[in-house]
């Protein structure tokens, strides 16, 4: 982020800290003001006024969308930095707890925390207070985010003020949100695709969010009729069952995975509003997006991003980099992502560097093997894992397949014709639905488990 970047966000957040536009207005709709979120934000920042606790990091388990953005505004305005884990379970609280050192808490109801953790609950009836401060230096970690990891492996990324409500205020701009806006969102707050949009866009932007996270296709229809919504937030196993249905919307985003041609056409056909396909992860912050129904095949990069190919994988220097990645002397960070440029302003995904494996010593692409399967006939959606064979010295390839009239022996005598013996699938099993997260994210050791019982 440039010199002046960084100045006029800083006075942006200033802004922001000095006070809702309408302190009346609805936060969340049908439900918390602004006034009340502000209000329990001056409460969550006079409860950390001690120097001791400016450092001392503090574990956000809310659902509430009012709640966390309290205390988000409360860090900002000199509180502690946060962090968010990626479940409530206590399994997830505990480790979250021996990887920081958390003695404190902000929760919206009773989780299942250490017994010696001190546990903060916000009332949403808090009265409005102009006592945040609107001077203090941006802080060099907001919060730090929990990922359960494309493995079950968790990690932890860090998030400045900069990469969090610079990433805020340019999508606010940038998609025109403004207090007439409504969201929805079917993804939970604190994964940071559901927080971005579910929690620093309201709050930057003056727009309402629904507090309900739906999730069938009815109750996310219904909450969107119910509230006017105007934007729906939402992922691409969402979209799949939503895409025969007729939603009145402004916008709609997609991001946690890529959405497919027949799911994004069909939905584009009965709202011609289209979808705008997020691309970007916990670490990178938003990267790049599309939006297929305006003609937009390939990703368009973040005007506020610069980008290149690096051996064939993306390479981009961008203000919304969680400080862990490792980057140039330039400032290029490279992903893990393989693209071909399309022009110097696009560019094409063509699948993640790590999806290639070794069986017996010869190189097998996944991804490959997963485009050949999703080209047949009643497939919808497949993923393609490296199992580990012979003690873990090997692997094997297993595919989970999702379709409702699937061919099987025409599938495996394509990929019979395609693919040396090696290569093909051993465990090749048929489901209704890929089993996903909550976030809308795979859910590997629910597939794992399905295929190694085949």
């Amino acid at each position: 982020m440039s010199a002046d970047q960084y100045s006029e966000l800083g006075k942006d957040i200033r802004r922001l800290l000095k006070g809702p536009a309408d302190p009346e207005k609805e936060f969340v709709s049908g439900g918390a003001t602004f006034a009340e979120v502000y209000g329990m934000a001056a409460d969550l920042r006079s409860a950390f006024a001690g120097p001791e606790n400016q450092k001392t990091p503090v574990c956000l388990a809310a659902d509430n969308r009012a709640i966390i953005a309290a205390a988000l505004l409360a860090s900002l305005a000199g509180g502690p930095p946060l962090l968010l884990p990626y479940s409530f379970s206590g399994k997830t609280l505990e480790d979250a707890r021996r990887a920081s050192g958390f003695t404190t808490a902000i929760a919206d109801i009773r989780r299942d925390f250490p017994e010696d953790v001190n546990i903060i609950c916000p009332r949403t009836s808090a009265e409005y207070k102009t006592s945040l401060n609107s001077n203090a230096p941006l802080p060099a970690e907001l919060l730090k985010i929990f990922t359960g990891g494309s493995t079950g492996t968790p990690q932890a990324w860090s998030k400045t003020a900069a990469n969090i409500f610079g990433e805020g205020f340019f999508l606010a701009r940038k998609y025109d949100m403004t207090e007439r806006d409504r969201i929805v969102a079917t993804i939970p707050p604190y994964h940071i695709y559901g927080l971005l949009f579910s929690v620093v866009l309201p709050l930057v932007s003056s727009a309402a969010i629904v507090d309900k996270t739906p999730s069938f296709p009815g109750e996310i229809t219904d909450t969107v009729s119910k509230h006017k919504a105007t934007i729906l937030v939402s992922v691409p196993a969402h979209y799949r069952v939503l895409q025969d249905k007729k939603i009145p919307l402004r916008l709609a985003f997609s991001s946690a995975g890529m959405l497919d041609a027949d799911t994004n056409a069909q939905f584009s056909l009965n709202n011609p509003t289209g979808i705008v396909e997020v691309y970007g992860s916990t670490e990178t912050g938003g990267i790049a997006t599309r939006n297929r129904s305006q003609g937009e095949e390939y990703f368009t990069p973040f005007q506020i991003i610069d980008w290149k190919v690096k051996d064939r994988l993306l390479a981009i220097r961008s203000p919304f980099i969680s400080p862990e990645l490792i980057t140039e002397e330039d400032g290029y960070y490279t992903a893990n992502d393989r693209i071909e440029p399309m022009g110097n302003k696009q560019f094409s995904l063509k699948g993640r560097a790590d999806t290639v494996t070794k069986v017996g010593g010869k190189r097998v692409d996944l991804e490959e093997i997963s485009l050949l399967i999703k080209s047949c006939s009643g497939i919808t959606d497949c993923v393609v894992v490296a199992l580990p064979d012979n003690g873990g010295r090997e692997h094997r390839i297993g595919a989970l397949v999702q379709g409702e009239e699937v061919d099987m022996t025409t599938l495996r005598k394509k990929l019979s014709d395609s693919f040396e013996s090696y290569a093909r699938p051993r465990c090749l099993a048929i489901t209704t639905r890929i089993p996903v997260k909550n976030n809308g994210k795979y859910d590997w050791p629910a597939i794992t488990r399905l295929l190694e019982n085949e």
